[in-house]
């Protein structure tokens, strides 16, 4: 497969994850698709999660980034609203961690590359968080937007490095 082409495959399988999964928990998530960029593009952020994807064929970062009442979303869906939204509570956010877990381990599953690993989530909270990823011009960055229903943004951050 060419790296265009496994790029454009693990873009697409990392989104359709993310809605999949946010289905399963009981989260109402759209792909905002007039939206979707190369490159970062992200706004009002206060919570990420972070995994390393680390493979011969391809080496990567996927990152869940949300606002505050995304964030709230996030929580109150996966916990059943067990958990309060407080971006400050490690519980809190290990359902962030959780969610970008289950997205990553999903996509990587189904486009079956061999030998990947992925890394812990890191967590990471604070006002207007951004993602500066490596800038060559062999590391290719998407921002996926999402809606969340009642409100709330959910960015999917993806950096690949296909050598």
């Amino acid at each position: 497969m060419a790296n265009m082409d496994k790029l454009a495959v693990l873009v697409n399988t990392f989104g359709s994850s993310l809605i999949s999964v946010g289905q399963e928990v009981g989260l109402a998530v759209a792909l905002n698709k007039s939206q979707v960029s190369q490159g970062v593009k992200v706004t009002n952020i206060c919570a990420a999660s972070l995994i390393g994807i680390v493979g011969k064929e391809i080496q990567g970062t996927a990152v869940v980034m949300l606002d505050q009442t995304g964030f709230e979303a996030v929580v109150s869906a996966m916990s059943g609203g067990m958990i309060q939204s407080n971006p400050q509570d490690p519980l809190a956010m290990s359902v962030v961690g959780e969610l970008s877990n289950m997205v990553s381990g999903r996509a990587l599953i189904q486009t079956a590359l061999s030998g990947v690993d992925v890394t812990p989530p890191q967590l990471l909270v604070g006002e207007n968080i951004r993602n500066v990823p490596n800038q060559t011009p062999e590391v290719k960055c998407f921002t996926l937007p999402f809606t969340l229903q009642p409100s709330g943004v959910l960015y999917l951050v993806l950096s690949f490095s296909t050598s």
